[in-house]
């Protein structure tokens, strides 16, 4: 039983649709990853102000969350496979142009440009995840497709601050154009595309959208406090090592309990899974607060927990959104959980830092964990395959 349990786990890393996924993945996102944090240290080091300096990030995140809304209308009138070697196209194309100029508008611009890039790489690649494997090992597949992202967030952003940092800008522009390789394993994915009658009519894709919106609501949330952590925590405690290592304790949760909330789902499915990963974010979170009023020690642990919690509930919420959409509203959920993703993560950046001038850092963390367990209920909900329009 278990040899066969473990031979049926590595097949699924071997499967050709699985590995081209992989590598269109990694690609993509190495190039999102390694101009996340470097573009705007890049801009004030042409002069921008530091205040206005997180304005190409801004832009790409509005352009993403704009186009990932028609990305299903996209793919059913030109199918998946055109759609996303577009979309890999403009992600990776304009990066070398990145070296041309440091300007803010011209940085802007180009940023707004690969957010439609962007758009269509978090959409298909979420929806192929669904596709490429087995129904009874979805959560598996997905699981993978979410190391996947992890494994470039964890190297490329810092890679990318530094290679801005020690004056090799060029070198970053042209790393970016990374998206560009992955039209190699486009071909490969083809043959794991549904036809195109399957993906649905639009009628059919808002009925989906509404389907994937629980599940997408407790993304939000759980996001929002994502993005909370990492934007003010290293403001919060700008010395020392502390903020950075908690930073990387929580990526490496959740990518762990990314991969391994899916492994579970397959056995056991999702109904008690993702509100026990909801509470146990809200928990974390909790500790990371408790942390900063009493200890170093309690932010660290309270980062790891949070972590988990919160790769798990990334896993948990895009299965229940797919299972409560069916099989032809797959790129519809995505499309709904991928904008949620990116909205609660802007959420948390700017919002939670207008609550913490106000009760301060530590009571805004409370105040988001409590959230964190207000929205239980729609966890419970959202667990359900059943939808009714």
């Amino acid at each position: 039983m278990h040899g066969a349990s473990v031979e049926e786990q590595a097949s699924l890393w071997r499967s050709p649709a699985m590995r081209a996924l992989v590598g269109v993945t990694v690609l993509g996102f190495a190039s999102y990853c390694l101009t996340l944090a470097s573009l705007p240290t890049y801009a004030v080091q042409g002069g921008a102000r530091e205040s206005t300096a997180g304005s190409v990030t801004a832009v790409l995140l509005v352009v993403t969350i704009a186009v990932q809304a028609v990305v299903p209308a996209l793919t059913a009138r030109f199918g998946q496979a055109r759609v996303l070697v577009i979309g890999l196209v403009a992600l990776g194309a304009p990066s070398p142009l990145y070296a041309v100029d440091d300007g803010l508008p011209w940085l802007s611009g180009l940023s707004a440009v690969r957010g439609i890039g962007f758009a269509v790489l978090t959409v298909l690649g979420a929806t192929l995840a669904a596709q490429v494997a087995p129904g009874e090992r979805r959560g598996e597949a997905i699981g993978i497709y979410g190391l996947s992202i992890a494994v470039p967030n964890l190297i490329a952003v810092p890679a990318g601050v530094a290679l801005v940092l020690d004056g090799h800008a060029d070198w970053l522009a042209w790393l970016a154009a990374s998206p560009l390789l992955g039209l190699a394993f486009v071909p490969t994915l083809v043959r794991a595309m549904p036809p195109a009658e399957v993906q649905g009519s639009a009628r059919a894709g808002r009925t989906a959208a509404m389907a994937a919106l629980a599940p997408s609501v407790v993304l939000f949330v759980v996001t929002l406090a994502g993005g909370g952590l990492v934007t003010f925590l290293p403001i919060e405690r700008p010395a020392g090592a502390l903020a950075t290592a908690a930073l990387l304790l929580f990526g490496l949760t959740g990518a762990v309990t990314r991969w391994g909330a899916g492994l579970l789902a397959d056995r056991l499915g999702s109904r008690r899974l993702l509100p026990a990963a909801l509470g146990l974010g809200a928990v974390g979170l909790a500790a990371v607060a408790a942390g900063l009023l009493a200890g170093d020690a309690w932010v660290l642990a309270g980062a790891a927990v949070f972590g988990a919690g919160f790769g798990a509930v990334q896993n948990l919420t895009l299965l229940a959104a797919f299972a409560r959409a069916g099989a032809g509203g797959a790129t519809s959920a995505s499309a709904m959980w991928n904008a949620s993703f990116d909205a609660g993560t802007a959420a948390g950046a700017l919002g939670l830092g207008i609550v913490a001038v106000g009760l301060g850092l530590p009571w805004t963390y409370v105040l988001t964990a409590a959230l964190l367990l207000a929205v239980l209920p729609v966890a419970v909900s959202a667990a359900s395959s059943r939808f009714s329009a």
